[in-house]
């Protein structure tokens, strides 16, 4: 759904390459590859907040310390990533691991490239299967093999502001769609923002859409959206979904959305002026970063009324065309160890994918999310992973034609249909 990400829907517009460390080798490494050497390894990742940067420092330095390997990562915006990932593909221009996004339209995009190498050989020699989590293994297993190794599972929800919904007078969470839309006309009547977003990158946005499309549509419709790519054009939960983007954008968003980025927008829920952000579980670390005391501040999924939960899983993968397979596995397999991951905290996520690493108590917000995760009955994805990246631009451009009033909504639906049928 990306996501890169803040790291995950995230920031930055640099690429910063930071290396740790240095000396000789374990496993077998090849003859070398063209990046980093041969006692090295080259490692891409998405943006990093304080915490994560901090963490992933931690985790090359405690690696060179038990192994004597260097490795060398560099971070990229989100955007950045994608870019850089795609015109690596196919050659051996690329990093011998890369952290990325699951999904059929984002990482099996890099699967069905050939980017991607399958791991079954070392899920055995490590036991992998049985490190992780069932439903962090069901993104690396749905290509068929093993594809990436889990490194996060990123439930999504809406964040809010405690203090503003008191002002608002809202007294509860809200539980149902009426409700939410009934607390967006409170906190407005009340002079606060009930919700920020950043427009220039077309995923932040894109969050509220597929969660008014699975609210609207249901379960069923909206699986067969991204799945079977039919519906589009007939299903009336469609145009009701594009109908509420165009509504909540023009009432309940925060003014000039469209020339900000998600960076910009978050300050505003950090700084107190704007109720809610429709954020994931890295959000806990930043509110955190940011300076916000995270008892003011509540979690509570996007009341869509289908019991599943909006999310996607983060994974590292090794790159085909590395020569340095052993080494870059036995780099995954120290940093999802228990031990390393323990230590982690809640940097990347409020609950680990490793099974036995239990939820941190450093931040109180991460404790929040267990219960939310136990209460849903699965999990549907962004739309950007489910769809293929020419499905996603076009989703992407009926979204921004809809919300700048260049489409009506009941023409979107049609729209997009039109394109998958012309495209297919």
């Amino acid at each position: 759904m990306k996501t890169t990400l803040t790291r995950r829907h995230a920031i930055g517009l640099g690429t910063a390459l930071l290396t740790a460390g240095a000396l000789a080798a374990c496993g077998r490494q090849g003859g070398g590859s063209s990046r980093g050497g041969e006692d090295s390894l080259t490692l891409w990742v998405g943006a990093l907040e304080d915490s994560q940067k901090q963490d992933i420092d931690r985790l090359v330095a405690a690696f060179k310390e038990a192994n004597n390997i260097t490795v060398n990562y560099e971070t990229h915006s989100t955007d950045s990533l994608k870019e850089s990932m795609r015109q690596v593909s196919g050659t051996n221009a690329g990093p011998d691991i890369y952290w990325y996004w699951e999904g059929p339209g984002l990482g099996g995009d890099l699967v069905e490239a050939g980017m991607s190498l399958d791991l079954s050989d070392y899920y055995q020699r490590y036991g992998w299967e049985d490190r992780f989590t069932a439903a962090s293994l069901a993104g690396i297993t749905q290509y068929g093999g093993y594809h990436g190794i889990p490194w996060t599972l990123q439930a999504q929800a809406l964040y809010y502001n405690k203090a503003l919904f008191k002002q608002a007078g809202i007294t509860a969470e809200p539980a149902t769609y009426e409700e939410l839309i009934g607390a967006c006309d409170a906190l407005k009547a009340a002079g606060i923002t009930p919700i920020e977003f950043g427009g220039t990158v077309n995923w932040h946005v894109m969050r509220l859409l597929d969660s008014l499309i699975e609210t609207k549509c249901g379960a069923d419709v909206a699986r067969t959206l991204v799945t079977d790519k039919t519906g589009w054009a007939t299903e009336p939960g469609v145009t009701e979904a594009f109908t509420e983007l165009k509504t909540w954008a023009d009432k309940y968003f925060n003014t000039g959305y469209m020339s900000i980025s998600n960076d910009d927008s978050s300050l505003l829920f950090w700084n107190g002026q704007a109720a809610m952000a429709l954020e994931g579980t890295w959000f806990d670390a930043q509110c955190v970063d940011n300076g916000m005391d995270p008892q003011e501040v509540g979690i509570f999924p996007f009341p869509t009324g289908t019991g599943r939960l909006y999310g996607f899983g983060e994974g590292f993968y090794i790159n085909a065309n590395t020569e340095k397979a052993d080494l870059a596995a036995s780099f995954l397999d120290f940093v999802t160890s228990t031990e390393q991951m323990r230590g982690s905290g809640g940097a990347w996520a409020a609950v680990s994918v490793n099974k036995d690493v239990e939820v941190s108590k450093d931040n109180p917000l991460d404790a929040l999310w267990p219960p939310i995760l136990e209460s849903s009955e699965e999990m549907y994805n962004n739309f950007d992973q489910a769809l293929s990246l020419d499905e996603t631009t076009e989703y992407w451009r009926i979204q921004n034609a809809v919300l700048i009033g260049d489409m009506a909504p009941e023409e979107a639906g049609p729209a997009m249909q039109k394109f998958i049928d012309a495209n297919s």
